[in-house]
């Protein structure tokens, strides 16, 4: 084995979806780790951040006889009456003595779920597509006492997910079958989908606790770092076991600091090293960007405070991704946006056949439409205007072709940009004033119910007082 590997890492979308161009897995709850297993018999299973996970579980040790000369990727779990139990595997991971070790290792054994291979007989597999990686993996890991490939199915992403639901398993993961392993990036080509919503958060302080809670905490104030700062993204105090309190509360005394790292503390607030991550479970992101009902589900061992982005709050766009291979088209994932806000842009697009791309900034996403004639540019002209998926907001500056075979292959250039107002905004009726290069003016998009769900009506509005 020649090097290290970072993990690559999935995106977050919000439903399930079927596509023949991939599979999809269940979502283990645990620790992911790589697993370096020698030619010769030497063993190193490594979380994210780099921590040596072999001695914690000296059962998966079974690895050596399984496979030899390969680097392997999966999911420690520990699985408790049916279901994986992630407070036991990250106690696991936290036991430090030999005898504890020994003891937590028959009383909560573990598994590690394979679904992915780096390395076999000293080849570099990342650049391969995942399918032929699985194939692989077949050929060079055997099963074990503790030690499972994990399995799939391909296509049908909507019934799977529903299944995995019913046997209380928290979500799955969708990937791109001809996805290469990009590792150390969060690719479009791994996807997950879980029934709650979670963010992954950094412990920035805590209220101090009063009555039952009197000597321990209120709550925990949580933050994200958003272009290298940390942001203030709410508070959580449920979720939580008198255990799991004190539990922090001991973690917390060599954090502990004085100057806080955002403006949202109160009177009394601990401020904290930011170096504690905790998974938080919540229904939604208020407008203001705090998560609402927030809910406490555990701490990270295997992810480092500054991965803890505001990106996991941000539009998912799961249309968007799902429809194009990243590895391929040049057409951006999603980055930061023009600066200046309600951006408007046209883009010509000859792809099968010609049409023009409207875009308007709503929500943080570029709400768009297919307008196959183009823009009206006489008052009172109507044009069929076809509402396809939302894209990123720097797709506003992209220009360049989409390679054959892709979806929307063909060249895209911008043929008007600037900026514009919104005077009304509904499910049914949009009107907005235009300050383009090309195009100014107020414009109307009315839903053309007859035609169809995604069918609208364009046209430049009559200058009040004409």
């Amino acid at each position: 084995m020649r090097k290290q590997y970072l993990p690559m890492l999935a995106e977050s979308v919000e439903r399930p979806f079927s596509s023949g161009d991939w599979i999809f897995e269940i979502k283990w709850d645990g620790i992911r780790a790589l697993a370096y297993v020698g030619a010769g018999g030497s063993l190193s299973i490594r979380s994210r951040n780099g921590a040596e996970l072999s001695d914690n579980f000296p059962e998966l040790g079974e690895l050596t006889a399984l496979a030899k000369d390969a680097v392997l990727d999966g999911e420690i779990v520990v699985m408790n009456r049916g279901a994986a139990d992630f407070q036991a595997v990250v106690g696991r991971a936290k036991a430090t003595g030999r005898i504890d070790i020994q003891r937590l290792s028959l009383r909560h054994p573990a598994t590690y779920v394979v679904f992915d291979i780096l390395e076999a007989g000293g080849e570099d597999l990342t650049g391969k597509g995942l399918m032929e990686r699985k194939a692989v993996l077949r050929r060079t890991l055997r099963e074990g006492r503790h030690v499972v490939v994990s399995s799939w199915i391909e296509g049908d992403g909507e019934k799977y997910f529903q299944a995995a639901l019913e046997k209380g398993v928290e979500g799955i993961m969708a990937k791109r079958k001809d996805g290469v392993y990009e590792a150390g990036r969060r690719s479009g080509a791994w996807l997950k989908i879980k029934k709650l919503k979670s963010c992954d958060c950094v412990v920035l302080g805590y209220t101090r606790g009063s009555g039952s809670r009197a000597g321990l905490f209120g709550a925990l104030l949580l933050g994200l770092y958003d272009g290298g700062r940390l942001v203030f993204v709410g508070k959580v105090g449920t979720g939580f076991t008198d255990a799991r309190m004190r539990e922090l509360m001991e973690a917390f005394g060599p954090l502990e600091t004085e100057k806080g790292t955002v403006a949202e503390g109160e009177a009394g607030t601990q401020w904290l090293k930011p170096r504690v991550v905790a998974e938080v479970a919540y229904q939604a992101v208020t407008k203001d960007g705090k998560l609402r009902m927030p809910r406490f589900r555990g701490t990270r061992l295997d992810k480092r405070a500054e991965e803890c982005t505001m990106d996991q709050l941000r539009p998912r766009l799961e249309e968007y991704k799902v429809k194009r291979n990243f590895t391929q088209s040049p057409e951006p994932y999603g980055g930061p946006a023009p600066a200046g806000g309600g951006i408007y842009v046209v883009q010509e697009h000859h792809a099968r056949r010609l049409h023009y791309d409207l875009r308007l900034e709503r929500d943080g996403v570029l709400k768009s439409w297919a307008v196959p004639k183009g823009i009206p540019e006489a008052a009172g002209e109507k044009r069929l205007a076809i509402m396809v998926e939302d894209h990123p907001l720097d797709y506003a500056g992209f220009e360049g072709a989409i390679p054959e075979g892709q979806y929307g292959a063909g060249t895209v250039a911008i043929w008007d940009k600037g900026r514009y107002s919104a005077l009304a905004w509904s499910d049914d009726m949009i009107e907005v004033v235009i300050m383009g290069e090309r195009v100014k003016g107020r414009y109307v998009l009315a839903r053309f119910k007859r035609a169809g769900e995604k069918e609208w009506l364009l046209f430049k509005a009559k200058e009040k007082g004409t």
